[in-house]
């Protein structure tokens, strides 16, 4: 069975947030992303392919925190960060302090694909993209006026308004295709007001992503600290390889045991290579959504 799933971020998100049409721009932003990558495994490609896709959609979607739209640093600069996973055999590829990459994710499968390395950053990142014809842009292109304000409030130690959502997490996608292989991606702006070159979990091999055909491909969302601290996403991996536990079970024991023990608050979406999907969150919410060749379908924002 082939499926996908993809996350926006989790966190706090108020039905004021939201807006009187209940997130109608960030649902169909979901739906956009989750059937452009569910077209690709319909079509016969690869989970690579597909969630490389999906994820792609939503670092151009200004209303999700990666890509275009992304949250500002402390300096007022869009600092991206990103990685991908193959389950056939560990490939990985990973990116963090990007300002001039459009697509992290393409730049994060070229480092995969094209170089001996795992993990680029910076300036070096961006040298390589240039040598793989990656588009570079200015910074101001991934700079919305929601952000700017969204930094200028957090510097001048003001509050949120109650009908404004703040950057959440990351994006990312979870793919199983016909042969059976598994792929996970994600991507992110980071945290408002960073400093210090802080990274967090959505480029790290292990706690952001990761796949392995011998269990599951998992992609977070939340609180990086503490999901790298927890390894996450390889945690999950191997409650499912070495326990032999089912995705449900194992997910559901690192997110709402694990993290809750250890004071961390996201979300993880899950598949495994028999096509079953999980989207795990300990938030109040998490912009998630899910298709396979059953014919399920889902785009949710709230536990029910």
């Amino acid at each position: 069975m082939i499926s996908i799933a993809i996350h926006g971020g989790a966190g706090v998100i108020s039905r004021d947030q939201l807006g009187p049409d209940d997130g109608a721009a960030y649902r169909a932003g979901l739906a956009e992303a989750l059937d452009a990558g569910y077209a690709v495994l319909e079509a016969g490609g690869s989970s690579l392919d597909a969630v490389t896709t999906a994820v792609r959609l939503l670092e151009d979607n200004p209303l999700f925190n990666a890509g275009k739209g992304a949250v500002l640093a402390h300096d007022g600069y869009a600092e991206l960060d990103a990685s991908i996973m193959d389950g056939r055999n560990l490939s990985a590829g990973a990116v963090t302090g990007l300002r001039h990459v459009k697509n992290p994710i393409d730049l994060a499968r070229r480092v995969m694909e094209q170089s001996p390395h795992v993990f680029l950053s910076g300036s070096g990142a961006e040298e390589f993209a240039l040598t793989q014809g990656i588009t570079l842009v200015p910074n101001e292109y991934f700079v919305t006026p929601t952000r700017k304000r969204q930094l200028q409030r957090v510097l001048q130690g003001q509050t949120q308004p109650k009908n404004e959502l703040s950057g959440l997490g990351t994006v990312g996608a979870v793919a199983v295709d016909k042969s059976g292989n598994v792929a996970a991606a994600t991507s992110t702006g980071g945290m408002t007001n960073k400093r210090w070159g802080r990274i967090g979990d959505a480029p790290v091999i292990g706690a952001g992503t990761y796949a392995n055909n011998a269990s599951c491909a998992v992609s977070s969302t939340g609180h990086g600290e503490y999901f790298i601290r927890s390894v996450v996403a390889y945690d999950i991996c191997a409650l499912v390889e070495y326990r032999g536990w089912s995705l449900e079970r194992a997910a559901k024991s690192v997110v709402h045991e694990k993290l809750v023990q250890r004071g961390g608050e996201g979300g993880v979406i899950a598949v495994d290579p028999k096509g079953n999907v999980v989207m795990e969150f300990n938030s109040p919410g998490m912009f998630r959504g899910m298709r396979d060749s059953s014919g399920q379908r889902q785009i949710a924002i709230y536990e029910k």
